[in-house]
């Protein structure tokens, strides 16, 4: 029996034995993976917090640095301090989300940051398993994400930087006036544009995806896909031109393949078509402005940027002498100077190398002109105007201006000999800018004003010139007048004159012209002689004036004195013929008929004599009323048909019915028609014709009387007009001299109706008197 226990308690204590090396073994197993998870979680990325359901929470001390406390608190709530910590938003956000899981057992995640630090700290959590910690527990794995953040924060800015910039050039695309598409790794069309919808006349983007609408037909035989296919397969960008109806016209567009690699091929589509329109219009252009340079004066030589000669005019031929076979050869710009030096055609230098060197320069100009003048042999002058081009070429432009330079030394000498001219005038003048300052003046202008040079030469204003001539004056105030006259020529561009009187006795007479150029020409004139034979003449021309006044009131109280004795001779005459002092014998009748008729005669001439003194004093009497015009002309006719009878005058008279009335004196009118009736008789000849007419028309009322007598020259007309004239009478039998009262007495009664009175005579032609009278 005992040694069975013994046999069993040794069996037992091996079993023990080898148990106990197994648990060791397992034992050390367990802490060495222990100590590797240990070594694990000290280097892994996220650090664990359990939190268990009472709150508390189980973690290493690393996260108390992470979260900037000095140790980790025993409560989840505690994690947010005043300064350190978690917020406190955090800290209540994170207390919800774990509240929430512990009774839902969904996860979360939420990213926190502590209090004065950059860190970012993603927590997320999820229910603890059941053999990790008590039931209710959530364990949080708190991750370090400052990098991770940061990274996402830069990937999301170029996300959105990529947004924008796709929808950008999504937009220019959309807005590309040129048809563009994209088509996907099948070739389909899978993007348009708004410009390949309306070239196709489509509804929509989305019916010529579906459709899958092509733009250009098959081009050579070859289709649209098939040569996207081609592009993609050599992966070249691929062109071709093929006909194409855009808008219902048909036309050649360029058609683009751009393969794009995986992502299929992008095409666009060109209308060469405007293109080559601009070409041929170019091409016109070219041909067009070359020939106006054919057709200018200048010879025109342009170069290209090797400096080879690459078009010049036909002037620039035969300004050089060139043969259109050299010039077609294109020389260079070297090659074209010495050909220019071998004909002469050249400034002539002693170092011709440098001097074509610095002309090379040209091409490599600033681009700004350069400008010289060329005096070549035999006196010509060349204007060279050289222009560097924008593409390193060089236009040259060659101006002759021989008959220029010839034409200003012509104007040259003729400056000089104005000058000359305008320094010896007799007259003063001074021309004035169109701002009033004095701008030219010659020496009498300076010696009238008695002005010094320096002055002058200051080209004073006018005004303050006139203020300095002012004391010169002896009216001091007619300087304005000459500002004045200056101002109406520049501005008014009037002509004006004027006159000034100097304190020296001196007078000058001025005018201001407007010249082309909107300056002011002054010109004075001296005329201190003419004004003292003026006034000479004025005194002349009054004393005169008096003397005829004097004289017209001496006839006029002549003819008052006269009528008295007048009146007593032909009545005492009247009496004798009468028998009141008995019968006379036939010999003393006829002295007593003589005595009448002269005493009758000798009334007129008074009366006559008398009518123009009072017409000349203004007091001619005249009545207003209804004068029959025909009338007066028959009754005047038949006046003198007694001394017509005697001298067998053809008397004719024209009476029209348009002759009317007027309003007047009928008695001074028959006057007048009588003294022109009795001259027209008295100066017509035996068996001559006179000839009285009278018509009218609404306004006036016309009469005229004319003969075929020996008529008057200028003079003699002149003579007829004046009143106290002689004129023989050549018609009368005894050709005695008698006073001429009859036409001045006839016009100066028509004169006084307000009418006119018209004599027109010719030497062997006759007289014509023609009145009019207003109604």
């Amino acid at each position: 029996m005992i040694g069975m226990i013994m046999a069993l308690w040794l069996c037992a204590g091996i079993w023990a034995v080898v148990t106990g090396l197994r648990l060791r073994k397992r034992a050390q197993f367990s802490t060495s993976q222990a100590d590797r998870l240990a070594l694990l979680l000290e280097s892994a990325p996220a650090l664990p917090l359990v939190v268990r359901n009472d709150g508390r929470i189980e973690a290493q001390d690393r996260i108390a640095s992470w979260l900037g406390l000095t140790r980790l608190p025993n409560f989840l709530s505690d994690l947010a301090q005043p300064d350190t910590g978690l917020s406190a938003d955090d800290a209540a956000a994170l207390v919800r989300d774990v509240s929430a899981a512990q009774k839902t057992g969904r996860s979360f995640s939420r990213s926190v940051r502590a209090i004065g630090s950059s860190r970012t700290m993603l927590i997320r959590g999820a229910p603890a398993a059941s053999g990790l910690a008590t039931q209710g527990a959530v364990i949080l794995w708190i991750f370090d994400a400052t990098e991770s953040q940061a990274e996402i924060g830069r990937l999301s800015l170029e996300t959105e930087q990529l947004k924008k910039a796709f929808s950008t050039l999504s937009g220019l695309i959309e807005a590309s006036p040129v048809p563009m598409w994209h088509r996907g790794p099948d070739l389909r069309i899978a993007l348009v544009n708004r410009a390949y919808v309306q070239a196709v006349e489509a509804a929509s983007a989305e019916d010529v995806i579906v459709k899958g609408i092509e733009l250009v037909d098959a081009g050579g035989g070859v289709t649209p896909v098939a040569a996207a296919a081609a592009a993609r397969q050599k992966n070249e960008i691929a062109s071709r031109i093929v006909p194409a109806t855009i808008n219902g016209e048909r036309r050649a567009m360029r058609i683009v393949d751009v393969p794009l690699g995986d992502a299929g091929i992008a095409g666009y589509a060109l209308d060469v078509e405007e293109v080559e329109r601009g070409r041929s219009a170019f091409r016109r252009f070219a041909e067009t402005q070359r020939d106006m340079l054919d057709r200018l004066s200048a010879g025109v030589a342009q170069f290209s940027a090797d400096r080879s000669l690459l078009f010049c005019n036909r002037p620039f031929q035969q300004q050089f002498a060139f043969k259109p076979e050299w010039v077609t050869e294109r020389p260079n710009f070297d090659r074209l100077m010495d050909r220019l030096r071998e004909a002469g055609k050249i400034p002539e230098t002693r170092d011709f190398p440098a001097w074509k060197a610095e002309r090379r320069e040209w091409f490599t100009g600033t681009g700004e002109a350069i400008e010289e003048n060329w005096l070549i042999p035999g006196s010509v002058h060349l204007r060279v105007l050289a222009q560097p081009l924008p593409d390193g070429g060089l236009l040259l432009i060659f101006e002759d201006r021989t008959e220029q330079a010839q034409l200003s030394s012509a104007r040259d000498t003729l400056l000089r000999v104005r000058a000359a001219t305008f320094d010896n005038l007799f007259e003063a003048v001074g021309v004035f800018e169109s701002d009033g300052r004095l701008h030219l003046w010659n020496n009498k202008f300076r010696a009238v004003w008695g002005f010094e040079e320096e002055y002058l030469a200051t080209h004073p204003r006018v005004d303050a010139l006139a203020a300095a001539a002012a004391p010169m004056l002896t009216n001091p105030a007619r300087s304005s007048l000459i500002r004045e006259l200056v101002r109406s020529a520049t501005v008014d561009r009037k002509q004006r004159s004027g006159r000034v009187a100097f304190r020296d006795g001196r007078h000058f007479e001025f005018a201001a012209v407007p010249l082309p150029d909107g300056n002011a020409l002054l010109i004075m004139l001296d005329i201190t002689d003419s004004r003292t034979v003026e006034r000479v003449l004025r005194d002349r021309t009054s004393a005169l004036e008096e003397a005829d006044r004097i004289k017209t009131a001496f006839v006029a109280n002549m003819s008052y004195e006269l009528r008295t004795p007048l009146t007593s001779i032909q009545g005492f005459a009247e009496m004798l013929n009468s028998g009141f002092a008995g019968d006379l014998e036939t010999q003393a009748k006829d002295y007593v008929a003589a005595i009448l008729q002269s005493t009758e005669r000798l009334s007129l001439l008074v009366d006559n004599v008398l009518d123009l003194t009072q017409g000349d004093a203004g007091a001619l009497p005249l009545e207003r009323k209804k004068v029959d015009i025909a009338e007066l002309a028959k009754r005047a006719g038949g006046a003198c048909a007694g001394t017509v009878h005697a001298k067998q005058i053809d008397f004719a008279t024209d009476i029209d019915a348009s002759a009317g009335t007027v309003q007047g004196d009928g008695k001074r009118l028959r006057q007048a028609l009588d003294h022109l009736l009795q001259n027209a008789v008295l100066y017509t000849p035996d068996k001559g014709r006179v000839f009285l007419h009278a018509s009218g028309d609404d306004k006036t009322a016309v009469l005229v009387v004319s003969d075929n007598g020996p008529g008057m020259d200028a003079a003699g007309q002149a003579r007829a007009l004046d009143r106290f004239s002689r004129i023989a009478e050549t018609g009368s039998q005894n050709d005695e001299a008698s006073l001429g009262l009859g036409l001045p007495l006839a016009r100066q009664f028509v004169e006084a109706h307000g009418g006119t009175f018209t004599l027109i005579s010719e030497l062997g032609e006759g007289t014509v008197v023609r009145i009019e009278l207003p109604r």
